[in-house]
C-alpha cells in the first residue's frame, strides 16, 4: 500500500519559520560590509594602522571557518532553532559592541562576535530550510540567497550617508537593530519547541546525532579539494574587496567615501543574478570547468583595469571582478551536485567552508601587507590576480562529473542500515 501525505502549502503553519530564515539570510553579511566604507571616519576616533585594518578584514573568513566546525555541533546539542537564536543574538550583541567601542580591541572583539553569529547562521540556514520546507527547497533557498546578496549590498551603500548625517556609531548600530528582526522569530520558535524529544525527531533528519561521514573524511576526495580551492580563491577576492575596495577607489580613483560605498554596494548586488544563474549553469553545462575558467578570466580583466586604469570606467572593473565571484555560489551548488547523500553534502560543506575560509582569512591581511610594502595598490591587485589563477586548477579537476562518496570508498548503502 502506497503511503501518501497531505500536500503542504508554503505558508500554512510555517510563516514564522520562513520569516526567521529570510531575516537571518538578510543579516549574515551586514557586518562584513558595514565598516569598510566609513573606516576613515572611524579612524578619527579610534587609531587603526594598515595592518590593523588587515586584521579586521581577516575576521569574516576566520569567524566563518570556526563556525563551519562549531555550528553543526551547536545545533545537535541545542537544536536548530536554538542554534539560529544564538546566531541572531551574537549578531545583535556584536554589532552593538562595535557601535560603542572606544578602542581597537573592543572594535575587533565586537566584530568577531557579530561575524561568528553570522557564520553560524550561514551554516545552519540550509538544514533549517530542509527542516521546515522540505517540499520547497529550491524556492526558499533561492529567496535566501538573494537576501544574502542584499545584506552585503545595503550596508555598503548606506553606511557612509548615515555616518555623514548621524555619525559612524549610529551607522554601525543600525545593523544591530536590523539583526533583531532575525532574533525575534527564532526566540518564539525556540520557546515553542523546548521539548527535547520533539527537537530530536525534527532535527536528527537534517543533522544526524551520529554522523556516518566525518568532515575530515572527505579530505581524501579529489573533488572535495577541487571545490575547496575554487571556494577559497573566490573568498580571498570577495573578502579582500569588501575590506579594501573603498580605500582603493578613494586613493586611486579619487572617489568620495559615499561614491566608494556605492561601488562596494554594486559589487555586492552582482551576487543576486549570479546566485540565480549558478544552479542553472551547474545543472546544464556538462563541463563546469569551462564556467570556472570563464569566471577567472573575467576577474583578471577587472583586476588589470583597477590596477592600471582605475579612473577609466571604474564601474566596469568592479562589475568584472564581481562577475568572477560566481565561483562562490557555483561551489555551493556543487557541494550538493557532487555528493550522493545528505550526509556527504553536510560533511563536504563543513570541510570546504572550514578549509577555504581559513585560507581566505589571509587575503585581506596579505593585501594590507603588500600595500604597506609597496606604497600603492597595483601590487596588491596583482596579488589578487595571481591568487585567482589558482582556480584554474579546479577548472581542470572538475571538468568531469565525480562524486565525493565514490572517491573515499564510502558505502552509500550504509546510510540505509
Amino acid at each position: 500500500m502506497r503511503m501518501t501525505t497531505p500536500a503542504r502549502t508554503l505558508w500554512r503553519g510555517r510563516i514564522l519559520a520562513l520569516a526567521g530564515i529570510l531575516f537571518v539570510a538578510l543579516n549574515v553579511r551586514t557586518a562584513v560590509a558595514a565598516i569598510s566604507p566609513i573606516i576613515g571616519v572611524i579612524q578619527n576616533d579610534i587609531p587603526i594602522s594598515s595592518l590593523g585594518l588587515g586584521v579586521l578584514g581577516m575576521l569574516p573568513p576566520i569567524a566563518f571557518a570556526i563556525a563551519g566546525l562549531a555550528a553543526p555541533a551547536l545545533a545537535r546539542a541545542r537544536g536548530l532553532d536554538a542554534g539560529l537564536l544564538i546566531a541572531a543574538a551574537a549578531m545583535v550583541v556584536g554589532s552593538s559592541l562595535r557601535a560603542v567601542s572606544d578602542n581597537y580591541v573592543v572594535l575587533a572583539i565586537g566584530s568577531f562576535v557579530a561575524l561568528a553569529g553570522m557564520g553560524i547562521g550561514n551554516v545552519l540556514l540550509p538544514p533549517a530550510v530542509k527542516k521546515y520546507f522540505p517540499d520547497r527547497l529550491a524556492t526558499v533557498t533561492g529567496g535566501y540567497v538573494v537576501l544574502i546578496s542584499l545584506g552585503a549590498a545595503i550596508p555598503a551603500f548606506f553606511a557612509a550617508p548615515i555616518a555623514d548625517v548621524a555619525g559612524w556609531r549610529v551607522s554601525v548600530a543600525v545593523w544591530a537593530a536590523l539583526a533583531l528582526t532575525a532574533f525575534v522569530p527564532w526566540l518564539i520558535l525556540t520557546s515553542r519547541g523546548r521539548h527535547a524529544k520533539r527537537r530530536a525527531v525534527n532535527d536528527e533528519s537534517v543533522l544526524p546525532l551520529t554522523p556516518h561521514i566525518s568532515v575530515w573524511a572527505v579530505a581524501k576526495s579529489r573533488t572535495a579539494w577541487a571545490i575547496t580551492i575554487a571556494f577559497g580563491v573566490s573568498s580571498v577576492a570577495f573578502y579582500s574587496f569588501f575590506a579594501w575596495l573603498p580605500e582603493i577607489l578613494i586613493e586611486s580613483a579619487q572617489f568620495t567615501p559615499v561614491e566608494a560605498g556605492a561601488m562596494l554596494s554594486l559589487f555586492g548586488l552582482i551576487g543576486i543574478p549570479l546566485g540565480i544563474l549558478s544552479p542553472i549553469l551547474a545543472s546544464r553545462v556538462r563541463n563546469i570547468g569551462v564556467v570556472i575558467a570563464g569566471g577567472v578570466f573575467v576577474g583578471v580583466a577587472g583586476f588589470l583595469g583597477l590596477a592600471f586604469a582605475p579612473t577609466v570606467a571604474t564601474w566596469l572593473w568592479v562589475v568584472l571582478v564581481g562577475i568572477s565571484s560566481i565561483l562562490f555560489p557555483l561551489c555551493l551548488v556543487l557541494i550538493n551536485l557532487r555528493t550522493r547523500t545528505h550526509e556527504g553534502s553536510a560533511a563536504l560543506s563543513g570541510f570546504v567552508q572550514s578549509v577555504a575560509y581559513s585560507v581566505a582569512a589571509l587575503g585581506p591581511f596579505a593585501v594590507a601587507l603588500v600595500r604597506e610594502l609597496s606604497g600603492g595598490w597595483v601590487w596588491p591587485l596583482m596579488f589578487l590576480l595571481a591568487a585567482s589563477l589558482l582556480a584554474l586548477i579546479s577548472a581542470v579537476m572538475l571538468a568531469r562529473p565525480s562524486f565525493v562518496e565514490d572517491e573515499i570508498d564510502f558505502p552509500v548503502a550504509a546510510l540505509d542500515e
